[in-house]
């Protein structure tokens, strides 16, 4: 039977939130005190459970006793090892960050991009007003829908191009730095845009649903600078476009890119909730697929290996729909992973705190990711790597750091960044060992890279 540590708990066992200061010191003697609950009903002594997670005693007992706050990586470890089903996880707070990260502003609703001689380029949200204090609201007009008096001749080869041009860089941004190529996604986007008003309705139509994937894939690599706010700007700049063209599902894959971003923040709640607002049966199943599939990140992140199952069962049959691509705009969401469902599987099971497992279903993933997609085998191979190190696989974890890491400084992202920053906390614990001497350095310069772009 499974116990409630709510009616448990008792008068010695409040959990009330407290204010400021007061409420980390109430959380963290709460986690404690249901750690150690958890523990001894499991029968298992602080090594044990110490052998279990791969944390020390040392550490293991000041969280117990409330002198140390645990770091959501041992949470996920100990709810997983103390079969919690997220209780445990649920007594970490959010990771705090700016709200306004995940809200773009309607005031903010124009971008201005400067490019300078030595290479250097820079966005910067600015507000209408703003721009016509500065003399410039003349620049801001999509002129959609207002034709101009010379017609384009060659809609066709224009509209055709354009399409394998994306797929061109597509293919670089598996192989280049974010900061590289948002200035041609956001050139082109913009190109499109006003390409629109010189062709006929269905060369238009056509030119705005493609705009649309160009301003998705400029957001995406927003994120990848580290740039929320751009990201989810350019996110609904994509929806807006596409709607214009006709295409008003995109609306709905918007709510999936949404969820991403509060996915890199540990918000579970908010993952869920954008996740399953893109998951109406009137949706392509692809958009449903995807969400799906982020429902079931969301899922563990809190905790929950049922519903997470469940969602990535449901993610596979709607993603194994075929989807047409004849003369259509791509393909929504990633084409570099021959098994995405198999995939964020191993990214889930991190996540609900089983690092072997992952590391195992993540490795057999990358050996069918084609070697030209750089990005895609860092951004899995450093999550493999974060695994094996939690898992206490550290000669694992090193080795397969010194493969992946000169293509890390290569390609450049935030969000591998991330994981980066989580491998250099979970090596630290070993200073001693052989291979974590041996990688720390590598790591450490990486780390710099990333932060430098």
């Amino acid at each position: 039977m499974r116990l409630n540590w709510r009616t448990l708990a008792g008068s010695d066992f409040n959990c009330s939130a407290g204010r400021e200061g007061g409420q980390v010191v109430q959380k963290a003697t709460c986690f404690g005190q249901e750690l150690r609950r958890r523990r001894l009903a499991a029968g298992l002594t602080l090594t044990a459970l110490s052998n279990r997670v791969h944390y020390s005693k040392a550490q293991l007992s000041k969280v117990e006793r409330a002198l140390k706050m645990p770091s959501r990586d041992l949470a996920r470890l100990c709810d997983s090892a103390l079969g919690a089903d997220g209780e445990l996880m649920a007594l970490i707070p959010v990771r705090p960050k700016d709200a306004t990260a995940l809200h773009a502003s309607h005031e903010e609703d124009v971008w201005l991009m400067a490019l300078s001689g030595d290479g250097q380029s820079w966005f910067q949200p600015l507000s209408r007003r703003q721009l016509m204090s500065m003399g410039v609201a003349a620049s801001v007009g999509m002129n959609i829908g207002h034709p101009q008096m010379t017609p384009l001749s060659g809609e066709a080869t224009l509209l055709a191009a354009s399409r394998a041009l994306f797929d061109n860089y597509r293919q670089l941004g598996q192989a280049t730095g974010p900061g590289a190529l948002l200035p041609a996604l956001i050139a082109q986007t913009h190109s499109l845009r006003e390409l629109c008003a010189r062709t006929g309705a269905r060369t238009r139509d056509g030119l705005l649903r493609l705009a649309s994937r160009y301003a998705e894939y400029a957001g995406w690599m927003m994120q990848e600078i580290g740039n929320d706010q751009g990201a989810l700007w350019w996110t609904r700049h994509a929806v807006e476009l596409a709607a214009a063209g006709g295409d008003h599902d995109l609306a709905a894959y918007g709510h999936v890119r949404h969820a991403l971003v509060a996915l890199y923040r540990d918000d579970a709640a908010q993952t869920l909730d954008l996740a399953r607002q893109a998951q109406s049966s009137k949706l392509p199943p692809r958009i449903r697929g995807l969400a799906a599939q982020r429902e079931a990140q969301g899922h563990a992140l809190a905790g929950d290996y049922d519903s997470c199952m469940r969602s990535l069962d449901r993610a596979r049959a709607l993603l194994s729909m075929p989807v047409s691509q004849s003369g259509g705009p791509p393909v929504i969401g990633t084409t570099n992973l021959p098994d995405p469902v198999g995939m964020i599987t191993g990214w889930c099971l991190y996540d609900l705190g089983r690092p072997r497992e992952a590391a195992e279903a993540i490795s057999g993933q990358l050996t069918l990711v084609a070697p030209h997609a750089l990005r895609t085998h860092v951004r899995y191979g450093m999550r493999c790597a974060l695994a094996h190190a939690m898992a206490g696989e550290l000669e694992r974890a090193c080795d397969l750091v010194d493969r992946i890491l000169p293509a890390a400084a290569t390609v450049s992202s935030a969000t591998i960044g991330t994981d980066i920053r989580a491998l250099v906390r979970a090596l630290s614990r070993h200073p001693k060992n052989a291979a974590v001497q041996r990688v720390a350095p590598k790591l450490s310069t990486a780390l710099q890279v990333v932060n430098s772009k």
